[in-house]
Parts: C-alpha cells; sequence; structure tokens
C-alpha cells in the first residue's frame, strides 16, 4: 500500500465577500504590523490594491506594494522584491493576484529571509527554514496556489522554468472569493479555467496520486469541467465564478499533494522560451499527453470521462478515453484558445531543445507513462500539425 502524507497548513476562508474582511482576517493572523504587498500593474488598475491597502492601514497595518510582477514570473523581478521586502522589514507578505503574483511572493518571502538567488532553492525541499508568512488573495481561478507549496519561476538567462517545492513557502492563510473574478476577461478566464482543468487531470493521473489527492482531483473535476464555457461566456455567472474558484483551489489541494506531469513540462518549456501564457500552454498540449497517457492508464482516464459527464458506465474504458480526448480538444477551441502552430513565435528549429526542456522537468518522473526526450519531440511535432495517433493504439 502507499505511503501517505497530508500536511496543509494553509487557512482557507472562501466566500462571496470574504475579500472584504481581508484586514480582520490579516490582524487575526500576522504577528507585527508590516504588511509587504505583491501584485502586478493590472491588478493595481482594477482597484483592489487601493481597497486592501485601505483596509489594512485600518487595522493599523503599515504597507508597502510592489508592482513589478509580470506575466511567467522572472527571477530578477523576485530578488528585487526579496531585496526591498528586507529593507522594509516585512513581518508578512501578501499576494493579492493570480498565479504569477503569488509565485514571486512566495520566492521573494525566501529571498527575503535567506538572500542568494531563487535557484539556490529549485527542487524539493531545499528551503532550509520558516520564511516570512505569506497570504493571498487570488483573483484567477486557475493556478490553486494558494494552496500549493510550489512556486515556479523562470530563469531570464536560460529561458527555463524551474521550481521550487517546499511546504515551508505554502501560505498560512487564502482568501477565496469569486466576486474578483467577475470582471475578468473571457481569454483569461479560459486560460485560467483550462490550468485549473489540468491540474485535476494530472494529479489523478501521475504516478505520484494517491487516495487523498484522487479524492480532491475528481472533486476538481465536478466543479471546474461543466462552468469553464458559462464563466467564459458570461464573466457575471456566479454560480459559475464560484464553482471555478472552488474547483481552482481544489485542484491546487490536489496536484500539491501529488504532482503535475508532461502536459505541464510542455507547457513550462514554451513559456520559458516563449513567455507563452500558461494556461494557454497547458490547453495546447492537454490533448496530447492524455492520449498519449491513456495508451497505457486507460481506466484512469475512462474514470475522468465518466466524472465530467461525457461518457457513461455503459462506454467501453476505450470509447471513454477517446471522448476525452476529443473533448479536450474541442474545450480548447470553443474557449477560443490559440493552437500551438498559430503561435507567430514558434520555430521547428527550437523543437529538439524543447524536447530536452521538457525532459529534464522535474516533473517527467511524475507522467503517467514513461515518456522520453524522444516521445517529447514527437509530441511537439504531433502538436504543430495537429495530428493524433487516435485510440486503436490504446490497449
Amino acid at each position: 500500500m502507499k505511503y501517505v502524507e497530508f500536511n496543509l497548513p494553509t487557512i482557507i476562508r472562501a466566500g462571496i465577500g470574504e475579500f472584504k474582511k481581508t484586514g480582520s482576517h490579516l490582524k487575526e493572523i500576522v504577528e507585527g504590523n508590516r504588511i509587504f504587498i505583491v501584485t502586478d500593474p493590472g491588478i493595481e488598475q482594477t482597484g483592489f490594491v487601493k481597497e486592501a491597502v485601505t483596509m489594512l492601514e485600518n487595522q493599523g497595518f503599515e504597507i508597502r506594494t510592489f508592482n513589478k510582477v509580470r506575466p511567467n514570473p522572472r527571477d530578477i523581478d523576485c530578488k528585487v522584491g526579496g531585496e526591498e521586502a528586507r529593507d522594509f522589514s516585512a513581518d508578512a507578505i501578501l499576494a493579492l493576484g493570480g498565479g504569477s503574483v503569488i509565485d514571486s511572493a512566495k520566492a521573494i518571502a525566501i529571498l527575503q529571509c535567506l538572500g542568494g538567488e531563487p535557484q539556490d532553492y529549485a527542487g524539493r525541499d531545499n528551503v532550509p527554514k520558516k520564511v516570512t508568512p505569506i497570504i493571498v488573495v487570488p483573483t484567477t481561478a486557475g493556478t490553486g496556489a494558494e494552496v500549493t507549496r510550489s512556486s515556479v519561476i523562470t530563469d531570464t538567462a536560460k529561458k527555463i522554468k524551474f521550481t521550487i517545492k517546499d511546504v515551508k513557502i505554502a501560505p498560512i492563510l487564502a482568501i477565496v472569493d469569486p466576486e474578483l473574478t467577475y470582471g475578468l476577461p473571457a481569454h483569461l478566464t479560459a486560460s485560467t479555467g483550462m490550468d485549473a482543468l489540468v491540474h485535476a487531470i494530472e494529479a489523478f493521473t501521475c504516478k505520484r496520486c494517491n487516495p487523498i489527492s484522487d479524492g480532491l482531483a475528481l472533486q476538481a473535476m465536478k466543479h471546474i469541467y461543466p462552468y469553464l464555457r458559462k464563466a467564459v461566456n458570461d464573466g457575471n455567472d456566479q454560480k459559475a465564478r464560484y464553482n471555478l474558484m472552488v474547483g481552482s483551489t481544489l485542484a491546487g489541494m490536489a496536484f500539491s499533494h501529488a504532482d503535475v506531469a508532461s502536459v505541464h513540462c510542455m507547457a513550462e518549456a514554451i513559456g520559458g522560451l516563449y513567455d507563452t501564457p500558461h494556461g494557454v500552454a497547458n490547453s495546447m498540449f492537454l490533448p496530447y499527453i492524455v492520449e498519449y497517457n491513456a495508451q497505457t492508464e486507460l481506466e484512469k482516464h475512462a474514470i475522468i470521462a465518466r466524472t465530467i459527464g461525457i461518457a457513461s458506465n455503459a462506454d467501453s474504458d476505450r470509447d471513454a478515453a477517446k471522448r476525452l480526448v476529443a473533448e479536450m480538444k474541442q474545450l480548447a477551441i470553443d474557449l477560443s484558445i490559440p493552437s500551438f502552430s498559430s503561435l507567430p513565435e514558434v520555430n521547428e528549429n527550437d523543437f529538439d531543445y524543447l524536447a530536452e526542456s521538457s525532459y529534464l522537468n522535474g516533473s517527467t518522473s511524475s507522467n503517467a507513462r514513461n515518456i522520453t526526450k524522444e516521445d517529447y519531440l514527437e509530441l511537439f511535432k504531433m502538436a504543430y500539425s495537429n495530428e493524433f495517433k487516435g485510440v486503436s493504439q490504446y490497449n
């Protein structure tokens, strides 16, 4: 029997209107009075940062804001943030934004306390001691980073992504309020929602899965899949927004206690080289990896198809998996997510580098089916030419 350890040090306060309680929530949990807010220019324009500052100042907190986070967060920006947080003597870090903001905040917390470069802490359990407490207010329903122990950062010199995985960077509090996503543009709702769905699928199918992560992943799918198209089509659909937000958090809990796999390996490879938005990149490769993995893990992929309601118990596992591949492809089309070949920056001469980068990703070993650099290369070519092997290849 597989050994299972479940450690979620994050308090979750989820519901409509929870953001408006940010000041009182932090007053209960933060020791000290200096809050370092990590965000990005886009979130500042929404007014959320100003609102948070007012709430915190009303509780007697002193605030400094760092707004230099960019998509696919950079090591150089995290280092600047760490220096500013150290100069401020921050007692806690409040991440207000999407996945890039949250991942940056985790790296900034490390660098404030320990210095060095973000790369010094890459891999599993390489953060030697506690870091500045992190509180997270997600503004997208996608990464689940509010409940994970991971931070994915771009090495700007090497143009690759690396991951810091350590329970010591898990947030102490997540304030999960779907109201903050009501104004999210359709394309961001689509890409972040697909990211959450990929988290759930890979957590459920990867080699590091366990009964607890399986339960969380399947429940996440039930919240995400039926509501993703609805949220994209109507950003003010409160039920859809709520379910996506809850589903994203559940998926974050799932993959944080299992892993992601080869979809993320490929997505992070093109994100590092081309700066492709992470959710978009995941969407591009999901159906190809689902098909690749279903050839040896047919039952689990059939369970996914039945869980999200696109197959029934009367369908064979092969037919269910076939429907899953087709639906993941159609879902990306319906959500207007671009194909891999439509990205103007993509160059076929880069495929060997991308395959190597994918293979060296720490989550390659977690993929449901063993995968080589040559397999990755073939998958990049298939995605570029929009070709599938077909379910006749399944065992």
